[in-house]
């Protein structure tokens, strides 16, 4: 085969190779031709172009993810604030990205970022620290997201999901001590209050202790005088039995009983006549 032949074949081939094209799953593309788009429409697969006269522009279309770093706000009670929050965002119109941005993903996060931390600004500034954290952010998102939208459209790009991931008192600001300060009180107020009424539940039961101790002594001790006083009166009845049956022992033993009471003291003085009938028995028996 002659050199020119093959030097024809291999341009031919080089000339076939450089008008096919692959636009993969996942991907969307443009067709330039000389710096101007002349097709957007083009699905996966396999395509052709002309060579040296068109380019091929290709992009992700995918849903893509901006993460951004946390930035410094500033809520309605001039409280400083760091907010973290990630975007999912996608190519919704591939002409449109390419005029705006030239193709490139970094410059399009550099457009959505300020965008979105603006509308955020702008939304935390009306809203104070307890409603941004008790619930107040899902309200933040959806505004933004209709917000930024608005304003990306331009750009052909689509967001699609718009969250805030943290709310953070800044490390070097006077908010978290006052925080700390109020959620302290707080707890010493909560403190304060269970321990008042631990101690008006413990009188409560200290008093009702007391009443019940004083209702069973007062039924001991009435018992006891019951049992008492029955025991004097079968002790009485006894004495008198026993009494009853020799009356002249009962008067020789009560005798005996006043001698002990009046000789028991022995530094006293007792003055009386010798025919005293107390001193009976302790006369001559004749």
């Amino acid at each position: 085969m002659r050199p020119g032949i093959i030097v024809a074949v291999l341009l031919a081939l080089l000339v076939a190779l450089k008008s096919v094209f692959v636009v993969s799953e996942g991907q969307t593309a443009l067709l330039l031709q000389f710096g101007r788009i002349v097709r957007t429409d083009y699905k996966p697969g396999l395509h052709f172009r002309i060579p040296l006269v068109q380019q091929v522009q290709r992009f992700d279309a995918r849903v893509l993810t901006l993460d951004s770093a946390p930035e410094r706000s500033m809520t309605s009670e001039k409280k400083d604030v760091d907010i973290d929050f990630f975007v999912k965002w996608r190519i919704s119109d591939a002409s449109k990205f390419f005029v705006s941005v030239a193709g490139d993903e970094s410059k399009a996060r550099n457009l959505v970022v300020p965008i979105v931390m603006d509308g955020l600004r702008s939304a935390v500034s009306t809203r104070t620290l307890r409603e941004l954290v008790s619930g107040g952010r899902a309200d933040v998102t959806q505004h933004l997201l209709a917000d930024a939208n608005a304003k990306t459209a331009g750009f052909g790009i689509e967001i699609i999901d718009l969250r805030i991931k943290r709310i953070d008192l800044p490390e070097d600001g006077s908010v978290i001590g006052s925080v700390y300060d109020r959620m302290k009180a707080e707890r010493k107020k909560v403190a304060s209050q269970l321990r008042a009424e631990g101690e008006e539940q413990a009188r409560t039961i200290r008093a009702d202790a007391d009443r019940q101790a004083q209702v069973i002594k007062a039924e001991a001790y009435r018992d006891a005088e019951k049992v008492r006083g029955e025991g004097d009166a079968a002790a009485s009845q006894v004495y008198a039995a026993a009494y009853g049956k020799d009356a002249d022992f009962y008067s020789f033993y009560r005798s005996l009983e006043a001698y002990r009471e009046a000789f028991s003291t022995s530094n006293g003085t007792l003055v009386l006549d010798s025919k005293s009938e107390f001193l009976h028995y302790l006369q001559d028996s004749k």
